[in-house]
């Protein structure tokens, strides 16, 4: 079976959660990088699950690489500015776009902004990575088929 782009992240996320999850049960609680292993191991998952979605057999991602790229540097760089952010807002804290600096980061860069990239990016990218001309032949054959008399 050929290697399918976005495995190797999954399991490599999947790996980290773990440990991060299984640091908690040490003596004294979880280490310092438990929240580091947390928040690379969701990234890695979140875009190796988006790379397996996108893939086809026996074809490269092409520019998606870029955009999943992105997406992963979004992410850690929004959980991990949440996590180093100091403790202690309070009802004076600054506001970005309505809400507190840390929910902004992870409604606005973890939620939106990917939601806003990928499938734009997708999308341009569909009929060169996704459709080809044998492809549609098939679903025109398929369609042929289907028709009623």
């Amino acid at each position: 079976m050929a290697a399918r782009p976005g495995l190797a992240p999954v399991i490599t996320g999947t790996l980290g959660i773990a440990a991060a999850y299984g640091s908690a049960l040490l003596p004294g609680g979880a280490p310092a990088w438990a929240p580091w292993a947390m928040v690379i191991g969701i990234s890695l998952t979140c875009i190796g699950t988006m790379a397996l979605g996108a893939a086809r057999p026996g074809r490269r991602l092409g520019p998606m690489v870029w955009a999943l790229g992105f997406v992963f540097v979004v992410l850690v760089g929004c959980f991990g500015a949440a996590l180093i952010l100091p403790a202690g807002e309070g009802p004076g804290a600054r506001l970005l776009l309505g809400l507190p600096l840390r929910a902004a980061l992870v409604v606005y860069g973890i939620g939106l902004l990917p939601a806003v990239v990928l499938p734009v990016v997708y999308a341009r990218t569909f009929r060169a990575l996704t459709l080809d001309e044998s492809d549609l032949e098939r679903i025109r054959a398929a369609g042929r088929s289907a028709e009623v008399p």
